[in-house]
C-alpha cells in the first residue's frame, strides 16, 4: 500500500492510497459522500485485483486525509479537475469505478472532458444527476430519513442522524470494524462539507447517452440509499452497458458481496483494458 497527495482542481491536496504494480492497468476508485478511500479496503487488500492492476483511491476534496476548501462543492468543474489529476497521475486510460456520491463526480469529469483518458466506467449504487425530481438521483429511505439531520453542525442533532445512515447502507448488519470505518469517515466530514454536496441541480441524460467507453452498472436490490431506479435509469441511458444486480445486498455491494464484486470488477477491467490497447 502506498500513500501520496496529488494537486486537484484549484491546488486542493487529495490524499491518495495505491496498492498493485505501478505499471499495471489503472483502475481509479471514487467514494461516496461522507466516506473515504477506505471506503475500498477490501479491495485494495485484495490479491485478486492488486496482482494484476494498479488501484487508486483518493480521498474526495472535504473528505479524510484531503483538504477541505470553504467553498466550490456545488462546482462541476472542481469535481471534473480532480478526477482529472487523478487520471494524469494514473498515466494511461483507466477504468473510472464510482460509488454513491462518486458516480455523480465521474459525470462531472465526463461533463468537462468526455471520455479522455478514460478506459471504462463503473457506477456501483451510483447517483448520476442531482436534483428535486432527477431520476438518476432518487434516492432510498435511509438517505431521507438522514436528511437534514445528517448535515446540521450540532453533534447532538448529526451524530444520531449519521449512525443511522451507515447502520441502513448495508441489508444486513456490517461487521464492527466496517461500521466503525464508516461513521469515523462521516463525521471527519466536516458539516459544511457534507451539507455542500447536494447544493447542486445537475442532470446527466446527454452525458450518459453520450458514453462511448465500456460502462458497468451494479446495483444492490435492497439498496435504500440510491434506489436501484437511479441504476436501471443510468443502464438505459448508456448504449451498450452491462448490468450487474446483486438480490440480498444494500448499498455496499463491494463489501456486502467482497468476492462477487471484486471478481466482476476484474472481469471487466480486463475487457476494458482489451478494447483501448
Amino acid at each position: 500500500m502506498r500513500l501520496s497527495e496529488l494537486s486537484g482542481a484549484g491546488g486542493t491536496r487529495l490524499a491518495v492510497v495505491e496498492a498493485g504494480p505501478p505499471d499495471a492497468p489503472p483502475v481509479v476508485l471514487v467514494h461516496g459522500w461522507a466516506q473515504s478511500a477506505w471506503s475500498w479496503a477490501a479491495q485494495l487488500t485484495d490479491e485478486r485485483l492488486t496482482s494484476r492492476f494498479r488501484l487508486i483511491a483518493a480521498d474526495l476534496r472535504g473528505h479524510g486525509n484531503s483538504s477541505a476548501p470553504a467553498d466550490g462543492y456545488d462546482r462541476s468543474a472542481n469535481w471534473a479537475g480532480d478526477v482529472a489529476s487523478l487520471l494524469t497521475h494514473a498515466g494511461r486510460d483507466a477504468v473510472l469505478v464510482g460509488w454513491s456520491y462518486g458516480g455523480l463526480v465521474i459525470t462531472d469529469y465526463l461533463r468537462e472532458h468526455g471520455s479522455q483518458a478514460v478506459a471504462g466506467v463503473a457506477l456501483v449504487g451510483a447517483i448520476t444527476e442531482l436534483g428535486r425530481g432527477r431520476e438518476g438521483g432518487r434516492t432510498g429511505a435511509v438517505m431521507r430519513a438522514a436528511l437534514p439531520a445528517a448535515l446540521s453542525d450540532d453533534p447532538a442533532v448529526a451524530v444520531p442522524a449519521l449512525q443511522e445512515f451507515i447502520d441502513g447502507m448495508a441489508a444486513r448488519p456490517l461487521l464492527g470494524e466496517i461500521r466503525q470505518r464508516g461513521l469515523g469517515a462521516a463525521l471527519n466530514t466536516p458539516p459544511a462539507v457534507r451539507h455542500g454536496l447536494f447544493r447542486r441541480d445537475v442532470g446527466s441524460a446527454d452525458v450518459l447517452a453520450g458514453l462511448d467507453v465500456p460502462a458497468l452498472v451494479l446495483h444492490g436490490l435492497e439498496d435504500r440509499v440510491v434506489d436501484p431506479a437511479a441504476g436501471r435509469y443510468a443502464a438505459d441511458l448508456i448504449p451498450g452497458a452491462a448490468t450487474s444486480w446483486y438480490p440480498e445486498c444494500g448499498h455496499l455491494p463491494f463489501v456486502e458481496h467482497a468476492e462477487r464484486f471484486s471478481a466482476e470488477l476484474a472481469e471487466f477491467v480486463e475487457r476494458c483494458q482489451g478494447a483501448v490497447s
